[in-house]
């Protein structure tokens, strides 16, 4: 088996586990936060939407993202997953030290992880992408990061509908659903980053959990890509 096929392989046996049933502690979790936000009124969720909406598409459109094209032809899928791999590891470095900044000023500089995690984690997409080959530039490459997004951070069901969505891209291509896009988010990162609003504790849990979450969000990206460039070249 060559590298590129074992690739594959992994990326095939990523996506078996990935898309499993949710554990009966995950739905039990999903259920108790669905019955929170159900609490919520729904003039806070307008405003958290349409906030999370214009900080997202405001990260997308900076010109620092779409000035990250990389050269990447003629390497092997190897090599660019290899670069890939490099790439992630940076940004988890990046992530953590920012978890770990913001962490230890307690709940008001915690608060302000949220944006600046948001921006290193479209950052590190927009670079993968570059590294596989595809044009950033590209509105539909843009919107096609944002669902290797939601995939990396959504619980089981959810998961499902978006990977449908991504694996069928050029026939299936949706606009988001920011009311659904910032729930799933929220509510994945309630229990991971709670405690960084903590003093004292908080810088070391918020550097761990934003290393963590960069792993998620690298690894989830890289055999989504991995299986897009197999299926387009069957």
């Amino acid at each position: 088996m060559t590298g590129d096929q074992q690739l594959i392989h992994e990326a095939l046996q990523w996506k078996a586990r990935f898309l499993r049933k949710d554990s009966m502690l995950e739905r039990f979790s999903k259920g108790m936060q669905a019955k929170i936000n159900e609490r919520i009124p729904e003039k806070i969720h307008t405003v958290i939407t349409e906030s999370i909406k214009k900080m997202t598409e405001a990260t997308m459109a900076g010109s620092n993202l779409a000035k990250s094209n990389r050269d990447t032809n003629g390497m092997t899928l190897s090599e660019k997953d290899a670069l890939a791999r490099q790439t992630i590891a940076s940004y988890q470095k990046v992530a953590a030290a920012e978890g770990i900044g913001t962490g230890a000023g307690g709940i008001f500089l915690g608060m302000a992880d949220f944006p600046l995690l948001l921006s290193i984690k479209m950052k590190c997409l927009f670079d993968l992408a570059s590294i596989y080959g595809f044009d950033v530039s590209d509105r539909d490459e843009r919107l096609f990061l944002l669902f290797i997004f939601q995939l990396a951070f959504s619980s089981g069901e959810r998961r499902k509908h978006i990977y449908s969505i991504i694996e069928h891209w050029d026939s299936k291509k949706h606009d988001v659903d920011w009311r659904v896009f910032q729930q799933e988010y929220r509510d994945y990162l309630d229990v991971v980053k709670l405690f960084q609003l903590l003093p004292v504790v908080g810088a070391a849990v918020g550097g761990a959990a934003n290393y963590k979450l960069l792993s998620q969000l690298g690894e989830t990206a890289r055999h989504v890509f991995h299986l897009r460039i197999t299926a387009a070249g069957t």
